[in-house]
């Protein structure tokens, strides 16, 4: 029979706790040293209703257990294994998960071949040399066949892109969602299925991935999936995403939106260019025989072609400052860039967003250029001050307040103006057309050497480093016209970025 405890336990019940975890952290399972004290904390919490029994009681270190704070130590431990996977890179998916769990000896195997056999109304399915039967439905407006089951992982994996091929996965995992339905289903149900489809005989998962993700930390290895068999993948994805972007209560995270639809974009502008005919080909032409092909709007295919540019100029091989933008479509003290600031501010002076009619093999084709040019003037502001963002400092640090001056939304959509007309003048571009393509040209070093002191004046200006709370704080919280009229008034103009005293 268990010993009932109090919130008080005793040296022998500490003593028979140690005997069975032995002097190890339960957070993390490090060893704690016998010169440091150890502490006590129930496994399940007693405010949830965990009993105070020695078999729910583990030994913590006193690092551990203060920085858990109200959190179950259970819902701790997984918190930090979480944080562990989720270092790994801001672009996981389902599948990366399953890896990990697969290395850490979690899971045994993930994404096995599974074996279907159609038979009148059913589906007759091979999981693990053990056969199955399920009833078959068919979508009335497609006609695409699907069906309702309960599969194990060792026959999941996600729907990401692979071997050329486009897949449906429309997003990464965000971990305050994952740890947040992680906890949630431990008390509730899941009401809907997630979402899969048959490629290659592989059961593909594209939506839903983040309810799999979350079940996995609590143990689960079975899973409710709706299943398409061989459905037309071009229309599913376009209608996926639709759901995310068009319909959803909640729209999608804008920064994966932006790389879900310029993977695609890029892919099928690759097939365009490279194909075996005798058309002149240029972006327009790609962009109005998407219109024909996919039946896209003016809107929906100009936001194609602006998420292919962003998410070039975005790539995070080449790009320093993309570290800092967020993948929701918030920011955060550790991400504190969105898609959105961008897009109003460096993107859109910038970059020529127009599809242009220059043959792509013309030496007049000049957007690779253009999208170089960007991401060094993206790196030049990361080394020049940027890359010393750290949002574990203090709020009161001065330089941090200084760049969260320079990089708050309506600061920096109103400096680029500035900038952009700085660094014109310097390059001698005055006429109108010219500055609509700033960086749609061949720039050399020497260039870069005249723009990166602009840079540099701009980050020198004085008003940056004011004390907290000064004039530049509450304005910088006001309209784009109002900055923009204190900047001036403070000496934030085009001839001071050119060389002027302030």
């Amino acid at each position: 029979m268990a010993i009932t405890l109090k919130r008080q336990i005793s040296e022998d019940e500490k003593k028979r706790i140690i005997e069975r975890f032995g002097r190890k952290c339960y957070a993390t399972g490090h060893e704690i040293p016998e010169n440091e004290e150890i502490q006590y904390d129930h496994i399940k919490a007693f405010a949830d209703k965990g009993v105070s029994e020695i078999d729910n009681i583990a030994p913590m270190c006193k690092t551990h257990n203060l920085q858990k704070g109200r959190l179950p130590l259970e819902d701790f431990r997984i918190k930090l294994r979480m944080n562990e996977f989720f270092e790994k890179g801001n672009t996981l998916t389902l599948k990366d998960e399953l890896l990990f769990f697969k290395e850490k000896g979690d899971i045994n195997k993930f994404g096995e071949t599974v074996y279907f056999e159609e038979s009148d109304s059913n589906i007759n399915v091979e999981i693990n040399s053990k056969k199955y039967s399920f009833q078959l439905h068919k979508c009335p407006t497609t006609g695409w066949k699907y069906f309702y089951a309960t599969i194990p992982v060792e026959v999941i994996n996600s729907d990401d892109d692979e071997d050329e091929e486009i897949g449906l996965q429309p997003r990464y995992l965000i971990q305050d969602k994952v740890f947040n339905l992680y906890r949630h289903f431990q008390k509730h149900p899941v009401i809907q299925p997630s979402i899969a489809r048959v490629h290659n005989n592989k059961i593909l998962v594209f939506d839903g991935q983040h309810k799999i993700a979350a079940m996995l930390w609590d143990n689960r290895n079975i899973f409710e999936l709706k299943i398409y068999l061989n459905p037309d993948a071009h229309l599913l994805n376009k209608t996926n995403i639709a759901a995310h972007d068009k319909f959803a209560q909640t729209r999608f995270y804008s920064s994966i939106m932006v790389s879900k639809l310029g993977s695609q974009f890029g892919k099928l502008f690759d097939e365009y260019k490279n194909s075996e005919d005798d058309a002149l080909k240029s972006e327009k032409g790609f962009v109005d025989y998407l219109k024909i092909s996919d039946q896209l709007t003016n809107g929906e295919v100009n936001k194609r072609f602006k998420s292919f540019l962003y998410s070039a100029v975005l790539d995070e091989e080449v790009n320093k400052l993309s570290r800092l933008v967020s993948k929701t479509n918030r920011s955060s003290d550790e991400y504190p860039i969105t898609m959105d600031m961008l897009s109003k501010s460096l993107f859109s002076n910038f970059l020529y967003l127009t599809p242009v009619e220059e043959d792509l093999a013309s030496n007049k084709y000049l957007r690779e250029q253009e999208i170089n040019n960007l991401v060094t003037l993206f790196n030049i502001l990361d080394e020049e001050i940027l890359h010393q963002w750290d949002f574990t400092k203090p709020k009161s640090d001065l330089l941090q307040i200084k760049l969260k001056r320079l990089i708050r939304s309506k600061s920096i959509m109103s400096w680029s103006e500035i900038l952009k007309d700085a660094i014109a003048a310097k390059l001698d571009i005055f006429d109108a057309d010219e500055k609509a393509i700033l960086f749609y040209r061949e720039l050399n070093d020497e260039d870069f050497i005249k723009i990166r002191e602009i840079v540099r004046r701009l980050i020198n200006w004085s008003v940056w480093n004011l004390p907290e709370n000064s004039d530049i704080d509450r304005i910088l919280a006001d309209n784009k016209s109002e900055i923009k009229k204190f900047f001036r008034e403070k000496g934030l103009t085009t001839g001071y970025l050119m060389g002027a005293p302030e």
